[in-house]
């Protein structure tokens, strides 16, 4: 545990985060630990395009209460990357290397934070007899057809559903780095609050030799989520799992009626709409840390 002591303040504890790595079905797998070994598990699952850097805040101010865990997906941060015909980047698989490593941890109940890609990982978890997901955190982490923003998802339906010459280009767009910028700064009413080392990281990662042709399989690949979807708002309808969605409504990328969609399946879902956009957590940090620690401080009892 680490002290510190800001000007005019007491002494305030930070508990610290480790930077692990773990070898899963022969791939490295990076993830970002910290908390009571003994607590509550919180599983902490990034999106496109970023890693478990977008945690980087979170796990701390999580940690006093919560064994938190954050990884990178393979093809993302500090995991591994290996070409597209070494391993097929499919959403089963990376859901499946999620799986080791939890198997590899020992975790069987955990609860689980989603955003974007980390939403149909994610899922695949929940509908998983050999897990046990306590609780459901969602922030711009869809299951619904109503979260699809337009025009952001235009050119990947397109490119998914016709992958080729003419639909390439406007997939090839979603990786470069004026996009990857906006990401973070669409919907956000003060952008100086985002961190410019957010999209600088995830771009010099994504202009790795060959991760182009990975960022493409997924997209293609992505269609199965929805094909999922009823099965999974099934999974919702009978198990009542307690659901909190904290989302920027001004995301335009998953906009805010794929959040209001969960009262659909769960009546007693949380929903909390805040003024930012799809990195919310570069700009509410403390209001959804606030609402997640209230949420399972409920449900977790």
């Amino acid at each position: 545990m680490t002290q510190f002591r800001a000007h005019g303040h007491p002494e305030v504890d930070v508990l610290p985060t480790r930077h692990k790595t773990a070898t899963i079905n022969g791939q490295k797998v990076f993830y970002r630990e910290a908390g009571p070994s003994d607590a509550p598990v919180v599983l902490l699952l990034h999106g496109f395009p970023s890693s478990s850097h977008m945690f980087r805040h979170l796990v701390p101010a999580l940690a006093d209460d919560y064994h938190v865990i954050a990884t990178d997906h393979i093809g993302y941060g500090h995991s591994a990357m290996p070409k597209v015909d070494a391993f097929d980047y499919t959403f089963d698989n990376l859901a499946g290397i999620t799986a080791g490593l939890l198997d590899h941890l020992g975790i069987e109940r955990f609860a689980v934070y989603v955003h974007d890609y980390g939403a149909p990982i994610g899922w695949r978890l929940a509908l998983d007899p050999s897990f046990d997901v306590s609780a459901i955190i969602s922030q711009s982490g869809n299951a619904y057809m109503e979260g699809f923003a337009k025009p952001f998802w235009d050119d990947l339906f397109a490119y998914a559903t016709n992958p080729g010459r003419d639909t390439e280009p406007g997939a090839r767009a979603k990786f470069s780095p004026s996009t990857t910028r906006w990401q973070y700064e669409n919907g956000a009413t003060d952008t100086s609050l985002v961190s410019p080392d957010t999209w600088t990281l995830d771009q010099l990662l994504l202009e790795r030799p060959g991760n182009d042709e990975i960022q493409l399989a997924l997209f293609r690949d992505y269609p199965t989520n929805i094909d999922g979807y009823p099965r999974l708002q099934e999974y919702f309808r009978t198990s009542q799992v307690p659901l909190l969605a904290v989302w920027g409504e001004r995301d335009e990328i998953f906009g805010p009626d794929g959040a209001r969609a969960f009262s659909r399946d769960l009546p007693e879902a949380e929903v909390h709409l805040l003024p930012a956009g799809h990195f919310a957590l570069e700009t509410h940090l403390d209001a959804i840390s606030g609402y997640i620690h209230g949420f399972l401080g409920r449900v977790l009892t």
